[in-house]
Formats: C-alpha cells, structure tokens, sequence
C-alpha cells in the first residue's frame, strides 16, 4: 500500500492514483510489490500533462527508486511551434527511475502524434 503512493508521489507533483481498496494485496511477493492496472497522471517539467498507465507495474522494497511496468500505454502533451501535439505512446515493457527522472519504454515501442508523426522502435527513453 506505501509502495503505491510512493511509487505515484515519485513521478509527479501532481498525482490521481487508485484507491487503496483497488490493490489487491495477494500481490505482495518477497521482496517486490505488485500493483495491477498501475496509473500515474501528472505534468512534466515543462508543466505539460501527461499519463502512463500499465497492466502490472512491479516495485522492489529494497530499490523503491525503480518501477518496473509490463503492457505500458500512455499520453504525452507537448508544444512545436506553439500548437499543442498529443503523443499517444504504446510499449510492452517501461522502467520509470525516479532518480534520473526518466521512463524508459522497451519493446515494440509505438508513438502516433496527432499532427500526423509516427515512430516505431524498440526503445524510448522520455524524460520528465
């Protein structure tokens, strides 16, 4: 349970998260928790929203730094030459590492922006 609202208060200032009655506590493995349909909702450093949600989302006890997540799908907002872009952004695995504060999505990797872009790859590091 404070390895959800951590993992959560790590990624932004600005934070929805499930309710706690949402987590179910079968999760709890040795050494790692677990949180099911994990979702993280803030803004990044340029004060632009964005949402990353995943299937599973996995935190260590002894590395709370990391969140490990699995069927990753999420929105990024940004500014190009002042019209807003909406990225709506697919993968099959990301890491967020509240250090660097950076999320680093492997794995069938798909980015398709509503001005049109398009980008395929087997990585994406976004930084936050």
């Amino acid at each position: 349970m404070v390895a959800a609202l951590v993992a959560g208060s790590l990624f932004t200032k600005q934070l929805l998260w499930t309710p706690i009655s949402a987590i179910n506590m079968t999760d709890i493995v040795s050494k790692q928790f677990k949180m099911s349909g994990a979702a993280f909702v803030g803004t990044d450093k340029n004060g632009e929203p964005f949402t990353l949600r995943a299937k599973t989302g996995y935190q260590e006890y002894d590395n709370p730094d990391i969140v490990l997540m699995e069927t990753v799908s999420g929105t990024v907002n940004r500014k190009s030459d002042g019209k807003k872009i909406t990225d709506n952004i697919t993968a099959r695995n990301g890491k967020y590492n509240r250090t660097n504060k950076t999320v680093v999505l492997t794995g069938d990797v798909r980015v398709d922006s509503s001005n049109g872009d398009k980008i395929r790859t087997d990585e994406l590091v976004i930084r936050l």
